[in-house]
């Protein structure tokens, strides 16, 4: 999901107290920035909100209509609406009747703006989380179904089928295949059509987070549990509770966490990072990898036990290079789709140029073809996309010997000089395709810390 800033959130706060107006004014517009709106009363709040804000700070004791009635109405409309609710009272039963009713927290005054801060982050983060299953519900009825993705090739069809056979059963799917080649399209494709698909999809990179944060992202933590952790986290495991969820990059798992996903898997218990209570969950998990776990079995970097717990059902996604029937049409796909979103004519292909996209070998895949099609839409001065418009490394491929020169192209004889800062993205891609993704024996080739190689990763924008 894209980052929104806090100006383009709006939080209506609903209390009669000027002074408590004023306070939530100071903190929640001026410091954190927010969109706010203030009413003194509930009707005047409810009459306004024909349309849901992106949370409602809503107290108790109002003048006219409670707070609590308030609430039952809101919840009625917007269902999925976050509302915080204040007091002055600080009884618990109060707080736990509007818990209940859908609230997702409460405070008693006089408020601790602190937390205020945390929980209203969290509480738009889950909001989000549900606007994207609305999102993608919708999709789905226009037609986004995994037998309409773009393609003419055997292969793929048999993929089709085996997706067919899994997305009615909760059976744990593994999806093996290269960098770029489609592995979460696939991964929804079995949530969306299965019998899980009106429950959330909650996706986890495991490599794009350190061990510590990744397993308070899993997992959630309480109140306490480390420096920092000032208030309880939601872990996607309970985000993901009655759905599915992804974990791309599964390979990288941090060996000590491998353990606390088995044991999921085992019993669908697990606890938060420095909890002592049991959460149950029900979830379909489908992951995705583009090593070989059967080798980090062997070098016991990945649990035996695990690999056969995740492996129940597996799913080999080809390459594009090995389904070479599908890199013309889904070049005319993109470009229909690039033509749209950038507002131009639709444009056609020269001869030579759909012969260099046939005979590139695209190590990036799917994703790599999407965006060279992207750059040339965007480069292109004529309705004829032509050679010239494609990016540098697919016009630097030289086809001769049928093998990828890679770099070796960029100083081979010829005219085309690259950036220097170009040079040093090439050459990560590179390092990452020819140790399949792995970002550690990447860097060790490189000869630059990990750390600096995930920093121009996300730079670059390197999907790896």
């Amino acid at each position: 999901m894209l980052s929104i800033n806090n100006a383009d959130r709006t939080i209506y706060v609903v209390d009669d107290e000027e002074s408590i107006q004023r306070l939530l004014d100071h903190w929640v517009r001026e410091k954190w920035g927010y969109t706010l709106r203030t009413f003194g009363d509930g009707e005047s709040c409810l009459d306004e909100a024909e349309t849901a804000p992106d949370l409602i700070i809503l107290d108790i004791m109002l003048p006219g209509i409670g707070g609590i009635d308030a609430l039952k109405v809101l919840k009625q409309r917007f269902p999925e609406l976050p509302v915080i609710m204040l007091s002055a009272q600080g009884r618990i039963e109060v707080a736990v009747e509007s818990l209940k009713l859908g609230a997702s927290d409460y405070f008693s005054k006089p408020i601790d703006f602190q937390k205020l801060e945390i929980s209203i982050k969290n509480c738009l983060e889950m909001h989000d989380l549900a606007r994207e299953v609305v999102r993608l519900r919708a999709m789905l009825q226009k037609g986004l179904k995994f037998d309409n993705i773009v393609s003419v090739d055997g292969t793929m069809k048999s993929v089709f089928a085996l997706v067919n056979k899994a997305k009615e059963s909760d059976i744990s799917v593994l999806i093996q295949g290269e960098s770029g080649s489609g592995k979460e399209l696939i991964a929804r494709a079995l949530h969306f059509t299965g019998k899980r698909r009106t429950g959330p999809f909650v996706v986890v990179n495991c490599a794009s987070l350190p061990r510590d944060l990744l397993e308070s992202e899993i997992f959630g933590h309480e109140r306490g549990a480390f420096t920092g952790a000032i208030q309880r986290k939601i872990g996607k495991f309970e985000f993901a509770n009655g759905g599915t969820i992804f974990l791309d990059e599964i390979g990288e798992l941090d060996f000590s966490l491998q353990a606390k996903l088995l044991r999921i898997i085992q019993t669908k218990q697990f606890e938060r990072v420095g909890g002592n209570v049991t959460i149950s969950t029900d979830v379909r998990i489908v992951s995705a990898t583009n090593r070989d776990l059967m080798l980090g079995v062997k070098e016991k970097t990945f649990r035996e036990d695990l690999f056969y717990r995740l492996s129940a059902f597996m799913i080999q996604l080809p390459s594009l290079r090995e389904r070479r029937a599908d890199i013309l049409l889904l070049a005319e796909h993109f470009m229909r789709k690039s033509c749209a979103e950038q507002k131009k004519a639709t444009h056609s292909f020269s001869r030579k140029t759909l012969k260099m996209l046939y005979e590139y070998p695209w190590p990036g895949n799917v994703r790599e073809l999407e965006h060279a099609i992207e750059h040339s839409v965007l480069m292109a001065e004529q309705e004829t996309i032509q050679c010239s418009d494609l990016p540098m490394a697919v016009q630097a491929f030289s086809s001769g010997d049928g093998e990828t020169t890679s770099l070796r192209s960029l100083f081979s004889d010829n005219d085309i000089v690259l950036p220097f800062e170009k040079m040093k993205e090439e050459g990560i891609r590179h390092a990452l395709k020819v140790t399949h993704g792995n970002v550690l024996e990447a860097a060790k080739r490189l000869k630059i810390g990990r750390a600096t190689l995930y920093r121009l990763i996300e730079r670059y924008k390197i999907e790896s």
